[in-house]
């Protein structure tokens, strides 16, 4: 006979199938408090920087240009002169780091 008869797994204990997911959860916990939870936060931080560009600003770019805001337009550019001169146009979430940033004018 080439078949070998198969046998019933044993019953588990009561709850076994909530306490083989325990690891799966503590994985989880794990990679959100290490992972997800602070590139979260850098985003938030990084839309905030962006969002509060402004005329006069110094910045830098993911390609590395060094540059001074010079036009911030509402479709998500920015115009940067990145010499004298010689003005590029620059979407916003490419700005990386801003070097300088312009105090605001008096309103008095």
């Amino acid at each position: 006979m080439l078949v070998t008869p198969a046998y019933a797994q044993a019953a588990g204990a009561p709850g076994g199938a909530f306490t083989s997911f325990i690891p799966l959860i503590l994985i989880f916990a794990i990679m959100w408090f290490f992972l997800i939870r602070p590139q979260q936060k850098k985003m938030k931080e990084h839309q905030a920087m962006v969002t509060a560009l402004r005329r006069g600003d110094e910045v830098i770019t993911q390609g590395g240009l060094i540059g001074k805001v010079t036009k911030v337009k509402d479709d998500g550019e920015l115009e940067v002169e990145i010499a004298q001169g010689v003005k590029v146009r620059v979407v916003r979430a490419t700005i990386t780091q801003v070097v300088s940033k312009t105090e605001p004018a008096n309103t008095n």
